[in-house]
C-alpha cells in the first residue's frame, strides 16, 4: 500500500532538501520517505518558485487571453441556444 504525504508534510521535506544541510539519503531515513521521492519534491518545489517570481505582467496577459477565449466560446454557445430558440418560437407562433 503506497503512503500519502500530506501538501505541509511534502512541503516541509522538500524545503528541509533545497537547503542541502542534508543529503536526500538521510532525509529519507529521517522521514520514512524514498530518496527519488524527495528528489522530486525538490524539483517540484524549485520549479514553483521560479513560476513565482517569473513576470507577472506575462502571466497576466496569459490568463487575460485564456479568459478572452473561454467568453468568446460562452458567447458562441448562447448565440447558438437564441438561434434555435427563436426558430422554435418561429415555428410554434408564440
Amino acid at each position: 500500500m503506497r503512503k500519502r504525504y500530506t501538501a505541509d508534510f511534502r512541503a516541509k521535506v522538500a524545503l528541509e532538501a533545497v537547503r542541502g544541510e542534508r543529503s536526500l539519503s538521510d532525509l529519507a531515513s529521517r522521514y520514512e520517505g524514498h530518496p527519488n521521492q524527495i528528489g522530486q519534491w525538490r524539483r517540484r518545489s524549485l520549479a514553483g518558485v521560479r513560476e513565482l517570481f517569473g513576470d507577472q505582467r506575462q502571466r497576466q496577459g496569459q490568463d487575460g487571453e485564456a479568459q478572452k477565449t473561454r467568453l468568446y466560446e460562452e458567447i458562441g454557445r448562447l448565440k447558438v441556444e437564441l438561434d434555435w430558440l427563436k426558430e422554435k418560437d418561429a415555428l410554434f407562433g408564440h
